[in-house]
Formats: C-alpha cells, structure tokens, sequence
C-alpha cells in the first residue's frame, strides 16, 4: 500500500513538474504579430461597455480562427519580442481562445459550466485546448503561469477577460506594445469606475473579489489595497474604512 502510494505521488508531482516545464520551456525563433485581425474582430462583436455577441463570433468564426491559428503558430520570446510585445500577446491571446472556448460550447449560462462532463478537470481554466508552436496549453497556464509568473503587472487583471458579468469588460481593441500603457491605465480606471463591478465608498467600499483573490499582486506595487485604488477612482477610499467583497457573477457576458 506504501509502495502504491508513492509511485502515485511521484507521478502526480511528476505530471505538476511537466507542466510547470511546458509553460517555462518553450524555444521560438518567432517576431512579433500584428493584432490587427483581433482588433476588427472585438470592434465589430463587443460593444463598448464589453458585452460579447457570442451569436455574431460564431457566424464570424473564419476570421476568428485566422487569429487563432496566427496564435498558435507563434510563440513569444525575450530574443525578438519585447516585454510590451510579450505582453499584449498573451492578454490577447487569453482573451480570443477564451472566446473560443465559449463559442465552441455555445450556447452556455456560465463559463464555469463547461467542465461539466470533462473527467479530471477541477475548472474550465483546466482544460487544455489549444497549441502555441507545439506545446500545449490552458487558460490557467497563461494567465497564472505565464502573465503573473513573468511581468509584475497587476492591471492585467482588469484585462483578462473570463466571459463572465463581474469581470473587467473585455476591450473592444487589441491590445498592442505601443499603446499598452494607455490601455491597461484605462482598463483599471474603467473597471474600477464600472458601479456594477466595484462601489467604491470612502468609508465602507465594496470591492471586486478580484482585489481579495489576488490581493498578492496589486500589494506587490508597494501599496495597499486601498491605496492602489485610490490611484484610480476619484472617491478616495478613507485610511481605516472597513472594504468588504461584493458577489461574484459568472452568468456569460452576453
């Protein structure tokens, strides 16, 4: 039973190790892509306030899956690719395969509801679904093993877009290393503006859970929670005022 147990462990942790290698590892000689057919796509089936039109994606999904397959024909790399570069790359391409991945399970109240039926898969973020140059990948895999694990970027989280009502819209423009700044300042002005998304309140604000899940991240700037808001809303959260977490939606942003 011992010798049963550690030959299961030891694979277990040996399967976490080849992912944690297939996200880390990852040799390209690509350049840089254009985002242009991402940024048509998002101007023409999410509306400004970032309502997705999953119907008109479907009817649209030739050029959607032109996008994808420019995806996943180039991996990025610190050689060729700056940092901004890097960058918009994986919001973008998180945000299109997570349209994908809804469209392809269309029609659905919740992202979260289509793991049902996937043996062995704890969430949908699990579920390795697409190729970049070869190597295998999930959502979780960009978003946590890639995005938060390289950049110390923590706006991201109002630009990753997990097809749900309480997330920061998905932006109806491609994101892009020239204008990334702007646009990641914008996201989080407007996510954290958005009332029905964050109530910001000087003395008893309600938050996003997104500020409590990966409080982590926003504190690695230097401040607090309460400061990093501050930085963007125009009601100041007071010193001592007592943040407490609003629900989360997952009903599909539709």
């Amino acid at each position: 039973m011992k010798l049963f147990t550690f030959i299961v462990l030891t694979l277990t942790f040996s399967f976490l190790f080849l992912g944690a290698c297939a996200v880390n590892k990852v040799e390209s000689n690509s350049k840089p892509i254009t985002h242009e057919l991402w940024d048509t796509l998002v101007q023409t089936h999410v509306s400004s306030d970032g309502k997705v039109d999953y119907k008109n994606f479907i009817k649209d999904s030739l050029r959607l899956n032109s996008y994808i397959n420019l995806l996943s024909a180039n991996h990025p790399n610190d050689v060729n690719w700056s940092t901004n570069e890097r960058l918009a790359f994986w919001i973008n391409a998180y945000n299109a395969f997570t349209i994908k991945l809804v469209i392809d399970h269309y029609p659905t109240k919740s992202i979260k509801d289509i793991k049902k039926g996937i043996p062995f898969i704890n969430d949908v973020w699990e579920i390795n679904f697409f190729k970049i140059e070869g190597i295998s990948y999930n959502l979780n895999d960009i978003e946590h093993g890639i995005i938060r694990k390289r950049f110390t970027e923590p706006r991201i989280h109002a630009a990753c877009n997990c097809a749900s009502f309480s997330c920061p819209k998905l932006r109806n423009e491609a994101f892009t290393a020239e204008k990334l700044e702007e646009q990641l300042d914008e996201q989080m002005r407007s996510f954290i503006k958005n009332k029905t998304k964050n109530l910001v309140d000087e003395d008893n604000p309600k938050l996003s859970k997104i500020f409590r899940w990966y409080a982590g991240d926003f504190k690695k700037t230097g401040v607090s929670i309460r400061k990093y808001i501050n930085q963007y809303s125009e009601i100041k959260i007071k010193k001592g005022a007592d943040i407490d977490y609003l629900s989360y939606d997952w009903a599909l942003n539709e």
